[in-house]
């Protein structure tokens, strides 16, 4: 499912990246986000959602949320 369909307040794991765009998948991998690492949905909106990443915070846009599948 795609991390914008998932359950606020519980952690996943990423299972693959869904795009063909290179900058997009370079942004991710930047930030911690790649296949195999867990990501926490903390909230979610309509069109973005906030998550944890190692140790960061981040507000995805809806674009980036729908290719992290989880």
């Amino acid at each position: 499912m795609a991390l914008l369909d998932a359950e606020p307040g519980m952690t996943y794991t990423v299972k693959e990246i869904n795009t063909s765009d290179e900058d997009m998948n370079s942004f991710l991998f930047r930030l911690g986000c790649y296949e195999g690492e867990p990501i926490t949905l903390i909230s979610k909106k309509k069109k973005s959602c906030i998550v944890a990443i190692k140790d960061g915070r981040y507000n995805l846009d809806e674009l980036l949320s729908e290719a992290i599948m989880v």
